[in-house]
């Protein structure tokens, strides 16, 4: 049994590898390989975008009869997404790119245009300039003309940067924080001096209400006193203030003051004293007979005499009481 993964194979000592048949190829054969889309293109029958990077297996050959530089030139086949259209493109080394040929449009090589257009001219001119010395002069004099030109508007654009660098950026902006700093700041001190006007007038609020209340307790305590004290409190309690001593005294003054005008004094000699007579001896009772005595009140009226009824003084002893209480 031979050997698996053989790297060295045995050649026998009269191996001529001239001898080999060589196989016949024909030289525009096909092989199929896997390539990515090199460029955004449009179909033509469809209109289908294929977008560069998109993925086919595609079918490649060489050109016949065309070279550049010694290099073949290599056709790919692909077909069109949607509609099965056959497309073909082939490279082009002399530009490092590819060229399209067949079915569809190649999109946005408006820049290799452009390229192709300068490159176009810049020979057309070096033509020309290879058989007319005059033409080399005409040339040379627009060249010089356009370069003053360019290095006028390079001046302008200089002197249009100097006067934007003359305005400085950084510090208006640096000035425009710091307002937005200060508003912050301001509208910050409003609000807190506005939370303290509030509390404070919250607090004033609060001792208004205290102070009312504290009020109205006491004029209520003032009434129920009042109402406790009443006139005829003094006749039954013992003040202990002085206004209720005063007041005592005064009644009793005055109940004193209006005895004494009706009667008199105890101790003086006043009506009752006079009304009071000693008592004589039988022997001198009709030697001498007593005259009768007429005197005056405190209060104005007339008194009797001794003679006189119990019931008389009586009578003008209630008499006296009644005007005192008018």
């Amino acid at each position: 049994m031979s050997e698996r993964k053989v790297l060295n194979k045995y050649y026998p000592p009269d191996f001529d590898p001239s001898k080999i048949p060589k196989l016949k190829l024909p030289k525009d054969r096909q092989y199929v390989v896997r390539l990515m889309a090199p460029f955004n293109m449009r179909c033509k029958t469809c209109g289908e975008y294929i977008y560069k990077g998109k993925k086919f297996n595609a079918r490649k050959e060489t050109v016949q009869n065309e070279l550049y530089l010694g290099l073949p030139i290599f056709r790919f086949y692909i077909k069109c997404t949607r509609c099965l259209a056959e497309i073909t493109f082939k490279t082009d080394p002399e530009n490092t790119d590819y060229a399209m040929e067949h079915g569809a449009t190649r999109n946005f090589q408006a820049e290799k245009l452009i390229e192709e257009e300068e490159k176009k001219i810049q020979q057309e001119r070096e033509e020309e300039e290879l058989n007319n010395p005059m033409k080399v002069l005409e040339n040379r004099t627009r060249d010089s003309k356009l370069e003053m030109e360019v290095l006028e508007n390079l001046q302008e654009l200089k002197e249009l940067n100097q006067r934007q660098a003359q305005v400085d950026f950084e510090g208006m902006l640096d000035q425009y924080r710091e307002m937005e700093r200060r508003q912050r700041e301001r509208e910050l001190e409003e609000d807190e001096r506005e939370t303290k006007e509030m509390l404070d007038r919250a607090l004033v609020k609060r001792l208004r209400d205290s102070d009312s209340e504290e009020e109205t307790e006491i004029s209520k305590d003032k009434s129920r006193k009042n109402i406790a004290d009443k006139p005829t409190d003094i006749l039954t309690t013992d003040g202990n203030t002085a206004s209720q001593a005063s007041s005592s005294v005064a009644v009793k003054k005055q109940k004193v003051e209006s005895w004494e005008r009706s009667v008199g004094g105890l101790g003086g000699k006043g009506v009752l004293g006079s009304l009071v007579v000693r008592k004589k001896p039988a022997d001198s009772a009709g030697a001498s007979a007593p005259k009768p005595e007429s005197s005056t009140a405190s209060n104005g009226g007339p008194v009797t005499s001794q003679n006189g009824s119990s019931l008389s003084l009586l009578g003008a002893y209630t008499d006296s009481d009644d005007s005192n209480s008018d």
